[in-house]
C-alpha cells in the first residue's frame, strides 16, 4: 500500500477537485474506503435509507491486460484510490449520498426540478450578463468545503502525491487538466490517449462537467435558476463576444484587457506542462499564467465553423464508429469533436470543436488548461447543444453507446475523474433528464 501525504494550502483561484476531502485522510486512503457519514451519522446515509457502503460500485472488471498494465492512477477510476464507495439508492447522489441526482430536489430527492434554460449569451440582458460574471468571480475565489485536488511533481512516485485546497471554479479547470494528462502504462507515457477526448466519452464527459459546475454555482449563490450560457459561433468572421462587455478583449500582447471581467484571472496548472507532473504550480500564484487569447491568430484556422459545418455534422447517424478514436470515420462524435471533416466523414482534419479551440489561441489553444478561460464554458455549451440536437433527431439512448476497449472510454466505465461514479453511457440521454434545456437562437 502506498502512502499519500495530505497537505492543505489556501490560495486565491484554487481548484475544486473530485476527491472528497473526507476521503483523503490517511485512514481512508489506507483502507481504500470512501464512504463518508451523512448528517444521520451513518456511512452513506444508510440509517436513512439513502445508500450503503459497498465494494466496487459500477467499477468495470480488471481484465488480464489491465492487471498487467495497471499503473496510471486514473485507470478504472476510482479503483486506484478506493475499493469501497457509496452506492446511492433511488434519486440520492453525491459522495455520501447527501445530494440529489441532477434534475431532482427535495428532502427525499423525489421532486423533479423545472429545467433551467441555457441561453445564448447575446440573449442575456446587461444585468443578466453582469450577474453571470459576478457568479463566476465568486466561484473563482470561494474555496470548496467538500473537495480537494491532487498535485505531484513526479507521477512515478506515488508517495509524493499531495492534496490541496481549492476553489469552486478551478475544480472544473483542474478536472479537465487531470483527465487530459497522458496515460501512464508500464512506466511509459502514451500521449495519444486521455480520458476526456479522442474517444466515445468525449461528449458525455464534457456534458457532465458543465452540469457539475452549473450545480455548484447554483448551490453557492442560492440561485436555482442559474444556467451557463452558450456561444453560437456559427458563421462568425470574428469573435463578436471578445469585447469587454462580454468575455473580454485582448491587448497587443494577447492578455485580456485590464478593463475586462477576467483580466487578472490566472490559469491553474499552467506554467509547466510536464507529462510526469500533476498541476505542479498549484498554490503558487507567481508561476501561474494570466489568461491570454488571440482570436484568429492561427494561420490555419482563420474563421469559426459555419452553419453548413454544423448541418453536415448532424447528418451522421452513428454516434461513434470503430476504432472509436480520433481516426473514426462517419462518426458523429468524431466529426463534432473536430478530427473529421463533417461534409465527407472520411477526411481527417481539425474542424468543429477542435477548430474553435485553435481559433481562440492563447489559453484556449493549450487544451489541457483551456477550461481556465470562461469562454470554454460558452464554447462547450454550444457543443453540448449540438449534441442535444443529435440526440433528439435520432432518439438515441444509452444503448447506442458503443462497446469499445479504449481506456476510460467504455460504456460502463466511470467517467474519469468525476466522483461519485457516473457511467459514460448514461449521458447518451436528453439534457432534460439532467435538469436543463436550450433556447433557440439563429434557427437552432
Amino acid at each position: 500500500m502506498f502512502t499519500l501525504c495530505t497537505f492543505f494550502t489556501l490560495f486565491l483561484g484554487a481548484v475544486y477537485c473530485q476527491f472528497p476531502r473526507l476521503c483523503t485522510t490517511s485512514a481512508a486512503l489506507q483502507t481504500k474506503t470512501c464512504c463518508p457519514v451523512w448528517k444521520d451519522r451513518s456511512p452513506c446515509g444508510s440509517r436513512s435509507g439513502r445508500g450503503q457502503c459497498r465494494e466496487g460500485v459500477i467499477f468495470t472488471p480488471l481484465g488480464a491486460r489491465r492487471v498487467r498494465d495497471f499503473y496510471d492512477d486514473r485507470l478504472d477510476w476510482p479503483r486506484f484510490y478506493y475499493d469501497r464507495t457509496c452506492q446511492c439508492f433511488r434519486n440520492y447522489s453525491g459522495f455520501n449520498c447527501g445530494r440529489c441526482k441532477y434534475g431532482f430536489y427535495g428532502d427525499k430527492c423525489d421532486r423533479k426540478k423545472k429545467c433551467v434554460v441555457r441561453r445564448e449569451i447575446r440573449q442575456l440582458s446587461f444585468l443578466e450578463r453582469k450577474r453571470f460574471f459576478s457568479y463566476l468571480a465568486l466561484a473563482k475565489t470561494t474555496k470548496s468545503d467538500d473537495f480537494v485536488i491532487l498535485s505531484t511533481g513526479d507521477r512515478h512516485f506515488r508517495d509524493t502525491y499531495r492534496f490541496l485546497d481549492a476553489s469552486i471554479y478551478d475544480v472544473f479547470a483542474w478536472i479537465h487538466y487531470y483527465s487530459m494528462k497522458p496515460i501512464l502504462l508500464n512506466g511509459t507515457f502514451d500521449f495519444s490517449r486521455n480520458y476526456a477526448h479522442q474517444g466515445s466519452a468525449f461528449l458525455g464527459w464534457h456534458r457532465l462537467g458543465l452540469v457539475f459546475l452549473e450545480g455548484e454555482i447554483q448551490r453557492l449563490t442560492g440561485d436555482e435558476d442559474f444556467a451557463i450560457p452558450y456561444y453560437d459561433w456559427r458563421g462568425e468572421k470574428n469573435c463578436s463576444i471578445c469585447t469587454n462587455d462580454f468575455l473580454g478583449a485582448s491587448n497587443a500582447q494577447g492578455f485580456l484587457d485590464d478593463d475586462s471581467h477576467f483580466a487578472f484571472w490566472k490559469s491553474i496548472c499552467s506554467g509547466y506542462n510536464y507529462a510526469d507532473a500533476y498541476c505542479q504550480t498549484a498554490g503558487d500564484q507567481c508561476q501561474m499564467e494570466r489568461l491570454h487569447r488571440k482570436p484568429g491568430s492561427d494561420p490555419q484556422i482563420k474563421n469559426l465553423p459555419t452553419f453548413q459545418d454544423v448541418e453536415d455534422t448532424l447528418k451522421w447517424t452513428d454516434f461513434d464508429t470503430f476504432p472509436y478514436d480520433a481516426s473514426a470515420q462517419r462518426s458523429f462524435r468524431n466529426a463534432l469533436e473536430g478530427f473529421l471533416r463533417p461534409s465527407d466523414g472520411t477526411t481527417l482534419e481539425y474542424t468543429m470543436h477542435n477548430a474553435v479551440h485553435l481559433y481562440f489561441g492563447g489559453t484556449m489553444s493549450q487544451v489541457p488548461i483551456s477550461a481556465n478561460d470562461p469562454i470554454f464554458l460558452l464554447h462547450h455549451g454550444f457543443i453540448d447543444k449540438i449534441f442535444q440536437a443529435w440526440l433528439q433527431n435520432y432518439k438515441a439512448t444509452p444503448a447506442d453507446y458503443p462497446e469499445n476497449d479504449e481506456l476510460g472510454q467504455g460504456p460502463d466505465e466511470c467517467s474519469t475523474p468525476y466522483f461519485p461514479c457516473y457511467r459514460n453511457k448514461d449521458f447518451l440521454s436528453s439534457s432534460t433528464e439532467l435538469g436543463y434545456m436550450y433556447s433557440e437562437y439563429q434557427g437552432m
